[in-house]
């Protein structure tokens, strides 16, 4: 592979990504908050938070601050999750450890919340971020998680992430030890995955419910 004439990918903007049945926004604290504190403190917060690096917030006020200081980072760059039927925001999910020498970047702090959690709008969710960091020029998608965090690693391989090892006492997160799973798209992978996105996200593939007619799947 020549790459003599390689020269980097640029940063990602705050900029609206548009989907079919999600709008992924630049994170505002004052638009979001509201509707993001109950996506994240619905029943089931602990757990949803478990893996995070952040609490599940104890109220809104906490929430806010948590918002307050997202909103002003280029690194990660969080945007918010919009169920586009009732326009609110349902999760959150960034763009980080931007390399953009090497072109690699990864999707992380991904909190989808139990509206939207296993249903069109996280998996749309997911396409659009990796999308448009390819459309930027990026070699490499990174998706990681701990060891531990056993959904999180289904996710990553229905995704079409490749597993790609373990780092061992990776980090000490909330007071305990995470070995750390890497999974990874790679550009000459996206193609045949985002031929199989578009065919899942085609309206003629849910019923009346939004429930799927046919699995997520990639030809080989």
């Amino acid at each position: 592979m020549d790459l003599s004439k390689w020269k980097g990918a640029p940063k990602p903007e705050r900029r609206i990504l548009e989907g079919s049945y999600t709008r992924l926004e630049p994170l505002n604290a004052e638009q979001h908050v509201q509707t993001l504190f109950e996506a994240a403190a619905a029943p089931g917060a602990d757990d949803r938070f478990r893996y995070l690096f952040d609490h599940a917030p104890a109220d809104l006020g906490e929430l806010r601050a948590w918002a307050e200081k997202a909103e002003a980072s280029a690194d990660p760059l969080f945007f918010a999750v919009i169920d586009k039927a009732t326009g609110r925001a349902e999760g959150r999910q960034a763009l980080m450890r931007v390399d953009t020498v090497h072109g690699v970047i990864e999707i992380g702090n991904i909190m989808w919340g139990p509206a939207i959690t296993r249903t069109r709008i996280a998996t749309e969710a997911l396409f659009l971020f990796a999308d448009y960091a390819f459309r930027l020029g990026y070699r490499r998608f990174e998706w990681k998680c701990d060891n531990a965090n056993l959904p999180s690693k289904r996710a990553a391989e229905r995704f079409g992430f490749s597993f790609e090892g373990i780092f061992r006492q990776h980090m000490v997160v909330k007071g305990r030890n995470r070995d750390t799973a890497w999974f990874s798209i790679i550009d000459s992978d996206w193609p045949r995955l985002r031929a199989g996105y578009e065919r899942w996200l085609k309206a003629d593939n849910f019923d009346s419910s939004g429930q799927q007619l046919s699995k997520l799947a990639f030809d080989q």
